[in-house]
Formats: structure tokens, C-alpha cells, sequence
């Protein structure tokens, strides 16, 4: 049976006991508890976060949607399995041509309300706890990972419903506000949390929201808000922490070794073994996972034709980048009569299909970089922000004399130093180019779309029009 919104925030509590775990980094389920005799005590409420952690990690979110549906949707990745049969839900994802029922969208969408509902369930039960630096912390994290939910649902589907509380009836209105109202309830969250939180843990709780993080997200949100003076101020916040600063060697950035490294703002957990707690992305996008590399049936990627030429045409490249051809994503694998292009960030020897070691950073300092240099904007502060990430990659400063824009130099230099880390829609969508660029984009010029045919939205998925009539309205495009 498949959940709407509705039953998922109303039966979030007892879910959330049903899949948490005490090893914040396993990840793993332990059996099912009494939820009105539970979150009395720091472990219940620890057990709890680690689930909604979870959640985040999961294939519904981290761990294979959100690469699909911003990497695949851009013009980095393109669908690699055909047209038809279990991958046409992939070309479609590709060619904006979605549908509503497909549970590539729906599972996503649920997955967010989970967490969602998990988080609310803290919150709305913290007071159980003892006023303290555990009980700030506890509500830090919560209103973090429930604000970096909301920001994907707003910037997948635009219009969303809200729900900050704890839903214990089964009779719960469904709120559906417009994106603008979701990022001023996050940047409300991210405000209080970024305040509560600690700037860094020890080694056995890698991987948890710091304040540097509800910054960094926050600044995000700011700038996708169109505030710009807000994000700058947030993200100076992470800049002058002195918690963060870029590896010497962009190469070192990738590896199970190099994992939780200075540069790590925040970054998702994953484990192998046969725990269900593994990653996919060495099965996504290289050819030396156990699970038979991209096309395997697990989501079949590969990079866009244009992708192994950009360094050469664009504001002079070097050869030598390390994030380019012969870098990070350069290398090339003979499949019959097909060459293709892989991407070495997430190389690994997997335990098994899906099932790898591999981190997912969702947010490091060259992001922090960037996105500062994106709020003060075309400025000698904003180039050196910018030539900190380019030096790093072993390539020569721009300036303004460099050719085009400083927004397209900016939106290129994102595209490079992020490729398969899922933020070229977003930033796309950000930059009000998304239309013009993947009109461009040269496989689906070739068979005619125009700009008029980009959806910058997804479809809500059906069952939640169907669920709650007059209270749900689908998307326009």
C-alpha cells in the first residue's frame, strides 16, 4: 500500500522507532517501542535522530532520488538505458516529460514527509527533556534536517505542504503554501538552529548537523530567496568559524580514506556489509561497482556528450584541471562500440549492488566558497572566492576580463568542481538559466524541444491530488 502525506505524518511515530538505530553510523533497525513510553531520556531521543538521519540517507532521498532528479533532470547526466520498458521512467525524467504516477517521483516526495514527520515528533516532544546543551543540540539537528527536506521539496515541486507539528489524528488539514512561505519557515529554523548547535563533535558522531551546516544551508536558502545580504551574512558565519578550509589536492577530496575531511560541512553516513546501509554511487557512475556500473537497473546514467569537451571551449580551461578530462571525472571505458565517460570521485570496491562505503557530501567548504561569492558578486572579493576553488583544482585565476558574465563564469566553475554531486538543477533554477541552458542542451535541441517545453517543477504525484481533493492543486507547467 502505498502512503499520502496525511497517513505519513500520522503515523510517523511509531515508524520512527521501528527504523532507528544506537550506531548513529550504521544506521541500522532496531526493534519496535512503546512511543508514549518513549522519548523520556538522551537515548530515546538520540535512537530517534539517528532514524530521522536515516531517513535522509535513504534512496528516497540521498542515496539515489535527488542525484536522479537534479543530476539527470540537468545537462550533466543523461539516461543510459533506453526508452522503454523499467527505463522509460528515467527518459522521462531526462525530457521533461514526466508523469504523475511514476514512483520515481512519489517515493522521493513520501521519503521527505517521513523525515519530516520523524522531526516533528522530536520537536514536539523535546520538552520531555531536561533544559541543557543536549536538549539545544537535539532541536538544532531536528529543525536542520527538517529544514534540508523542505528545501528539497520546494525546489522539486515549488507548491508543498507545510506541516511544523506533531500529527496525532488521522484528521490533519493539508497545507499546501507556495515555495516562498517553505524558505521563510526554513530560514526560520536555520536561524534558531544555527544558534543551538555545537561547531564540531568528536570522531564517533561524524556526520551530525553543526552549526556550520544550518549556515551553509541557511545561505543556501537565502540566495535561492533572492536575499542575498542574508545569505552572505550567514555564510561568512561558516568562513570566519575557522572549522573548514579546502584539501590541498582536489583528488583528496574522494576515497573512502578521505572521508569526514577538513573541508566536510556536512556529509551523509553510508556503510557497507549487507546492512542496508551502503551507498550506490560507485554503481551509478563508474564501471567497477559489484553491481555492474551504470545501467545495471539501478539508475541508469551516464554523462551528457558535452560534458568531457566543456574544459576545452570554455573561459580557457587547462588541460591539466583536476576536475575535468583526465581528472576527477575524465576517464573512459570501451563498452563494445561505445566509449564512455565515468566519473572517478566515486570509485570503490563495493560489498555488493548498492552497496559501497562511499560518504555523500552534501555540503563542503568550496560550496560555502562559491555560494559567497555568488552573494557579493562581481567583485575582487568575489573573484578571489571564486580562484581559491580554481587554484585549489590546478588551474589560472579569472577575472573580469575574462570572457562572459560573471554569473555564466560562476554557474561554469559550479558545474565543474560539483558534477554528479546534485546541485546543477538547483543551480540552474537559482540562476534563472535553466530554461535557456537545457533548451540548448544539444540531445534534447536535436529533438525539438524549446524553452517552452522545460519544466522547472515536477508533478505532485497523483495519489496526493486524489487523497485531498480541494486541498492539493498540481502544478502548471
Amino acid at each position: 500500500m502505498t502512503l499520502t502525506t496525511r497517513a505519513i505524518l500520522t503515523l510517523a511515530s511509531v515508524g520512527v522507532l521501528a527504523g532507528c538505530s544506537e550506531d548513529f553510523t550504521l544506521l541500522s533497525p532496531i526493534s519496535e517501542r512503546n512511543v508514549e513510553s518513549f522519548y523520556q531520556t538522551p537515548t530515546d531521543f538520540t535512537v530517534a535522530l539517528n532514524g530521522t538521519y536515516s531517513t535522509l540517507a535513504g534512496n528516497g532521498a540521498y542515496n539515489r532520488s535527488y542525484v536522479l532528479l537534479h543530476e539527470m533532470r540537468s545537462d550533466n547526466t543523461m539516461n543510459g538505458g533506453g526508452n522503454t520498458g523499467l527505463a522509460e521512467v528515467f527518459f522521462r525524467l531526462a525530457h521533461f516529460s514526466e508523469l504523475a504516477t511514476a514512483s520515481e517521483l512519489s517515493s522521493p516526495w513520501t521519503t521527505a514527509y517521513q523525515g519530516i514527520a520523524r522531526a516533528n515528533t522530536i520537536l514536539g516532544r523535546i520538552d520531555n527533556l531536561e533544559d541543557g546543551p543536549f536538549k539545544d543540540r537535539t532541536r538544532g539537528e531536528a529543525l536542520f534536517i527538517r529544514s534540508l527536506f523542505y528545501y528539497q521539496l520546494a525546489v522539486l515541486w515549488g507548491n508543498v505542504p507545510l506541516q511544523l507539528e506533531e500529527v496525532r489524528s488521522p484528521n490533519v488539514e493539508v497545507n499546501q503554501v507556495s515555495a516562498d512561505v517553505i524558505y521563510q519557515q526554513i530560514a526560520s529554523d536555520l536561524e534558531l538552529a544555527q544558534s543551538l548547535l555545537p561547531a564540531s563533535y568528536d570522531a564517533t558522531n561524524a556526520g551530525r548537523a553543526t552549526s556550520g551546516a544550518a549556515n551553509t544551508l541557511l545561505g543556501l536558502v537565502y540566495l535561492t530567496d533572492g536575499q542575498d545580504g542574508l545569505a552572505e551574512a550567514a555564510l561568512r558565519r561558516v568562513v570566519n568559524s575557522g572549522q573548514y578550509q579546502l584539501v590541498d589536492d582536489y583528488a583528496d577530496l574522494w576515497g573512502v580514506a578521505n572521508e569526514n575531511n577538513v573541508e566536510s560541512v556536512f556529509e551523509l553516513q553510508y556503510k557497507a556489509g549487507g546492512t542496508d546501509t551502503g551507498s550506490q554511487f560507485t554503481d551509478y557512475y563508474t564501471p567497477f561497482g559489484d553491481g555492474g556500473g551504470v545501467g545495471a537497473g539501478n539508475a541508469p546514467q551516464v554523462l551528457s556528450p558535452d560534458i568531457e569537451y566543456i574544459h576545452d571551449v570554455q573561459y580557457g580551461i587547462a588541460e591539466n584541471d583536476e576536475r575535468g578530462w583526465g581528472g576527477t571525472w575524465g576517464f573512459e571505458v570501451e563498452n563494445g562500440d561505445t566509449t564512455n565517460v565515468w566519473v572517478a570521485k566515486w570509485e570503490s570496491t563495493p560489498f555488493g549492488p548498492g552497496d559501497a562505503d562511499n560518504n555523500f557530501p552534501v555540503f563542503r567548504y568550496a560550496d560555502v566558497l562559491l555560494m559567497l561569492a555568488e552573494a557579493v558578486g562581481e567583485t575582487a572579493e568575489g573573484y578571489a572566492l571564486i580562484n581559491q576553488v580554481r587554484e585549489r583544482a590546478g588551474v589560472t585565476p579569472i577575472d573580469a576580463s575574462t570572457p562572459g558574465t560573471y554569473e555564466e563564469k560562476l554557474l561554469f566553475e559550479r558545474r565543474l568542481e560539483f558534477i554528479t554531486e546534485g546541485k546543477r538543477w538547483a543551480d540552474l533554477l537559482r540562476f534563472g538559466m535553466a530554461r535557456s541552458v537545457m533548451a540548448d542542451f544539444e540531445p534534447l535541441e536535436t529533438i525539438g524541444l524549446t524553452e517552452a517545453d522545460i519544466r522547472l517543477v515536477y508533478p505532485i504525484p497523483q495519489r496526493e491530488i486524489d487523497v485531498a481533493p480541494g486541498q492539493m492543486v498540481q502544478n502548471s507547467f
